[in-house]
């Protein structure tokens, strides 16, 4: 008989405590930990600089509420634009667009030159649907360009970024359109933005989760190419992805509108960005295939804290966008660093 030698099988590894704790927990713990502590640190630094509260003041958490309500709108959408490996740049210029189309056709009878004079005082639907209209169409135009002609859609969404924003100035010809309806101003008033973005935040949170719809988008963003194979007819959902940001956009211009009971050409100037890193810093991968809502959600109130907090304690307002580069950067690279682990 020959010799044999006989080899243990070897023994896995057991988990740490803290590793079984961070597998039970919810995915967006850390990211909530973060929000937590930094409010904690603004509360702690106002007392330090002003010897004032931060967190207690109901003027300035209702100011950051409203703040992240009209980011977070397009912030959901552009979340499921990131998961299919996609970009929306346009988002901020669709605000506006669609922002001076409402508030025109909510016009009053007391405006001394209304933009269409035989359609003032209209019912508050019209202006809302049209607005919302303006970013659909918008943003299926770049889905027609990302899916038909092949462009990247960093380029697709650029070039309408530039063109809904002249659009807008071209419409209103520089002016603001003002002399607003109270009925359509009530849309942006009081807590209707935050109901607003929490109930299409639930929405799309459902649908990412529990559909179809969620489950073939994730399915293109992790591999197109299995994607196509395996049936799923990827030209439709990322047409359909594209669709519902350019309409969320639309909606998010419609509610700033309402909200300062006027449309201007230079509303939602860099916007695109702040939802862009709500989203990233809620945890969604630029590299295609990972997303919540409920991160975007987290993300939008950081995003929040880091402008309110800053501006509160005296931070200089060019100081802020240097961090808020930093903070992009470094995502960006937590986000390439955690995926290039996984391989």
């Amino acid at each position: 008989m020959s010799n044999m030698k006989l080899t243990a099988a070897p023994v896995s590894a057991q988990p740490s405590f803290f590793g079984q704790l961070r597998h039970k927990l919810p995915k967006d713990t850390g990211i909530f930990v973060v929000m937590v502590v930094m409010a904690l640190i603004f509360e702690m630094a106002g007392w330090y600089v002003r010897d004032q509260s931060f967190l207690l003041n109901t003027n300035r958490l209702v100011l950051i509420v409203l703040q992240i309500a009209i980011i977070g709108i397009i912030a959901v959408g552009v979340t499921q634009v990131i998961i299919t490996t996609g970009i929306d740049l346009s988002s901020g210029s669709v605000i506006a667009l669609a922002a001076v189309v409402a508030a025109s056709l909510a016009q009053t009878s007391d405006s001394m030159s209304p933009m269409f004079p035989a359609l003032v005082n209209l019912p508050a639907i019209i202006p809302f649907c049209a607005g919302i209209g303006v970013g659909l169409i918008c943003g299926f135009i770049n889905g027609v360009l990302v899916t038909r002609t092949g462009i990247p859609s960093f380029i697709a969404t650029l070039g309408m970024m530039v063109s809904a924003r002249g659009l807008a100035q071209y419409y209103t010809q520089g002016n603001p359109v003002s002399f607003l309806s109270d009925s359509f101003s009530a849309i942006g008033q009081g807590a209707m933005p935050v109901i607003i973005f929490f109930a299409i935040a639930a929405l799309f949170h459902t649908a990412l989760k529990y559909t179809r719809y969620g489950k073939y988008i994730y399915a293109i963003g992790s591999n197109m190419i299995s994607a196509k194979v395996s049936g799923i007819n990827v030209n439709k959902y990322l047409l359909l992805v594209y669709t519902i940001a350019g309409a969320l956009a639309g909606l998010a211009g419609v509610v700033l509108a309402a909200r300062v009971s006027s449309g201007q050409s230079s509303m939602g100037m860099s916007y695109e960005l702040d939802a862009i890193t709500a989203a990233v810093i809620g945890g969604s991968s630029l590299m295609g295939g990972v997303g919540r809502i409920t991160g975007t959600l987290i993300g939008a109130v950081i995003l929040g804290l880091i402008k309110s907090g800053f501006t509160f304690i005296g931070v200089d307002a060019y100081v802020q966008d240097i961090i808020k580069g930093i903070i992009i950067v470094s995502a960006v690279a937590i986000d390439m660093r955690r995926n290039r682990k996984k391989r």
